[in-house]
C-alpha cells in the first residue's frame, strides 16, 4: 500500500500498550499509511457506520481488529461488518491473542481476511507486526485499484 493509495489503517484495540506497539512497529517496518485507532467495538460500528463517511473513503481501509474487547468484541464488529453490502469489502484482519481454534473458525466464517495470533513474547510480538507491515505495504485493494486504472485500462 504505497503513500499515493491514501489507505488508511484502523487499529480497533482496547489495550493501550499493544495499540503503541503496533503503531510504532508498522511505522518502523516502512509504513506510512493513515492510521485511526478506536478502543472498542463500539466505536469502530460507529466510525464504520457513521453515515458521513463517504463510499471512497471506506474503499481505501484496512482494519485490524481485536477480538475481545468491551462494549461490542471483535466478532460482532467483523459479523456486523461482512453482512453490509457496503462495508463488506472492507480488508479485515483479526489481531488478537485469542487462539482458540473454534474462535478462529468463526472469524473466517464471517469473513476475515487473514487471522493473525499475537505473540506473548515481546521481541516475538515485535516481529510479528513488523512482518504484518511489511505485508500492509503490498496489499492492493479492489476500490483502489480500479479508480488508479486510467478509463482506457478499464
Amino acid at each position: 500500500m504505497a503513500a499515493e493509495q491514501s489507505v488508511n489503517i484502523i487499529l480497533v484495540e482496547d489495550d493501550d500498550g499493544h495499540a503503541v506497539l503496533v503503531e510504532k512497529n508498522l511505522r518502523r517496518a516502512g509504513l506510512v499509511n493513515g492510521f485511526v485507532r478506536l478502543r472498542d467495538g463500539q466505536e469502530a460500528l460507529d466510525y464504520l457506520f457513521d453515515p458521513q463517511r463517504s463510499r471512497v473513503e471506506l474503499q481505501q481501509l484496512v482494519v485490524l481488529l481485536d477480538v475481545n474487547m468491551p462494549r461490542v468484541n471483535g466478532v460482532e464488529v467483523l459479523r456486523r461488518l461482512k453482512a453490509d453490502p457496503v462495508l463488506s469489502a472492507i480488508p479485515v484482519i483479526m489481531l488478537t491473542t485469542t487462539d482458540d481454534p473454534r474462535e478462529i473458525g468463526r472469524c473466517y466464517e464471517y469473513g476475515c481476511n487473514v487471522y493473525i495470533t499475537k505473540p506473548v513474547e515481546y521481541e516475538d510480538f515485535i516481529e510479528a507486526i513488523r512482518r504484518l507491515g511489511f505485508f500492509l505495504q503490498v496489499v492492493k485493494l479492489p476500490g483502489l485499484a480500479a479508480a488508479q486504472k486510467g478509463p482506457d485500462q478499464q
